[in-house]
């Protein structure tokens, strides 16, 4: 069962933009702890480059990405977005979404941890 789909990636230049969004099909974001923005480059390992707690919304990036994304959540489209700006050969990955879902907030019970298909970000002249 399918429960992130990523969208939003793509071809871009250097400098350039793209904003990526990660939808959820069987819950709501409401219903999870935080929400995270991994990627993956060929033979590297998948990283962490934005994350964003619920319900609070506190946000944390690497240095290497910091000043140039951001995340964010859109609780009426049940969507979280990753905003890229200034983009860099070095960005070029596959980049997947994470999400710590629960089915009590409150209590934080019933706790899984979702991931998406991922989407290719291809950052060249």
């Amino acid at each position: 069962q399918v429960h992130l789909v990523e969208s939003g990636g793509g071809w871009v230049q250097p400098g350039g933009s793209l904003t990526l969004s990660c939808t959820a099909s069987t819950f709501t974001f409401k219903n999870t702890i935080a929400t995270s923005w991994y990627r993956q480059a060929p033979g590297k390992e998948r990283d962490l480059v934005a994350h964003i707690t619920t319900p609070d919304g506190k946000t944390n990036y690497p240095d290497s990405v910091k000043g140039r994304f951001t995340i964010s959540r859109d609780d009426g489209k049940n969507a979280v977005y990753l905003q890229m700006n200034n983009l860099k050969p070095e960005d070029t990955a596959v980049y997947y979404c994470s999400t710590v879902y629960t089915s009590n907030p409150e209590l934080r019970e019933g706790l899984k941890i979702y991931w998406g298909q991922g989407t290719q970000v291809t950052v060249a002249s």
